[in-house]
């Protein structure tokens, strides 16, 4: 039994929750995100509050009841307070900027990444530090792995790319003449 499928989603003031079939519509403003359930959980929304049910008794009826409930509750988070990802970039000479829209990394390489921004994802660059931010989280993550693929940390000197909140595991290098 899932125990976040059992939880309601609360949904914040200034966000009008719709049912459209198999499909729920939460909008603010201009800004619409929809979620197909494709009829595998029952959804009931009373007031500002929205609750799933099972559609079955089954193990994936199950399954779906929490992921759905975790993606609307996302989706309403998204609406609400927005996402954020910070990224911290460590080296000698590595530096991003924003150029018209996209981000100009400069990352040991022999040539300068340019990566697209995708729509609806914001970024800034203040020094050292990466902010991605946005109403969807997947793409915010998403935007977020890809940035830190160019270049991810490596555990000697800790340059490279890394999540401001990671933690990188450092290695000992050579020790030379060392004799017992």
């Amino acid at each position: 039994m899932s125990r976040i499928g059992k939880r309601p989603v609360t949904v914040a003031s200034g966000i009008e929750v719709s049912l459209d079939g198999t499909t729920l519509v939460a909008k603010k403003g201009n800004l619409e995100k929809r979620l197909e359930t494709y009829g595998r959980v029952g959804i009931s929304i009373d007031g500002n509050e929205v609750t799933f049910s099972r559609a079955g008794d089954g193990k994936q009826d199950s399954a779906f009841w929490g992921t759905y409930r975790a993606l609307f509750d996302n989706i309403i988070i998204g609406l609400d307070q927005g996402f954020k990802k910070s990224l911290e970039i460590n080296g000698v000479g590595y530096r991003a900027a924003i150029e018209g829209n996209a981000l100009k990394l400069q990352l040991g390489y022999s040539h300068d990444i340019l990566y697209p921004i995708p729509a609806g994802v914001d970024i800034s660059v203040e020094k050292n530090v990466i902010s991605i931010s946005g109403t969807d989280k997947q793409v915010i993550g998403q935007v977020a792995a890809e940035i830190r693929e160019f270049r991810p940390p490596e555990p000697y000197k800790g340059k490279g790319v890394k999540y401001s909140d990671e933690t990188i595991i450092r290695k000992a290098g050579k020790s030379a003449g060392k004799k017992k």
